[in-house]
């Protein structure tokens, strides 16, 4: 007799907000997965019940540290990222959006590196790795930076079975996204350009993740899948 099937460990990186990650944290959980989320927060801002842990992805002893009590982990998402629309020529806080953005992500990647053998990395990449903006030059610079690494992470630890992909989201309603939502010239412009003609919601990028961490996967790697409702080939 075969023996039951292991329940799948997973950590979304950057959950504590809503959006993104914690919509990628409901399906793993909806899917019977054992999940755990990390953010900057003392508490999550709306507490769904998952194993917390505040986390600051710059601080590479308290990342190491988190590491350090996951011994085995099937999936990781790296999720955490932060942007100021407006704000980012000034050096220093481009310097800490990419040190949250893309350097974070490494980090987490790197300190669970051992317990990922046989697993998954997802990174959460954006179209902004490809598109250029005027406001938010610090964002697109580390998620391009993050599509890169995905790449290299991919070549590197093929070996130990880890198998590391992006997903790169268009225009989606998140917190992230609110400011921009309401500039209505913008939210119009999103929608024209967008084949689907709407903006996207976070539900439609954790299906992504899914797939990315299934079986259905298996030979996929180093790849950036974008989530745009077809922005990015119109």
């Amino acid at each position: 007799m075969s023996a039951e099937p292991r329940e799948r460990d997973v950590v979304v990186v950057g959950a504590s907000r809503g959006g993104i990650g914690a919509s990628i944290a409901r399906a793993f959980r909806d899917a019977g997965a054992r999940v755990r989320v990390t953010g900057v927060e003392d508490q999550p801002l709306a507490d769904e019940g998952f194993e917390y842990t505040q986390l600051d992805v710059t601080d590479t002893d308290a990342v190491q540290a988190f590491a350090e009590g996951v011994d085995k982990l099937d999936v990781l998402v790296n999720c955490a990222a932060i942007t100021k629309r407006g704000a980012e020529m000034d050096a220093a806080f481009f310097a800490h959006v990419l040190d949250v953005n893309l350097t974070g992500s490494l980090r987490c990647a790197d300190a669970l590196h051992a317990a990922l053998k046989g697993g998954c990395v997802i990174n959460v990449a954006s179209m902004y790795a490809r598109f250029g903006s005027p406001l938010n030059p610090a964002y697109g610079a580390s998620k391009a930076g993050v599509e890169q690494m995905t790449k290299s992470l991919a070549i590197a630890w093929a070996d130990d079975d880890i198998r590391v992909n992006a997903i790169a989201p268009g225009f989606i309603v998140t917190e992230q996204s609110a400011r921009a939502r309401t500039d209505p010239e913008f939210t119009a412009r999103v929608e024209a350009r967008t084949p689907m003609k709407r903006w996207g919601q976070p539900d439609d990028v954790s299906g992504v993740a899914l797939f990315l961490a299934s079986d259905a996967a298996r030979f996929v790697t180093g790849v950036t899948i974008p989530v745009d409702g077809g922005y990015s080939v119109a």
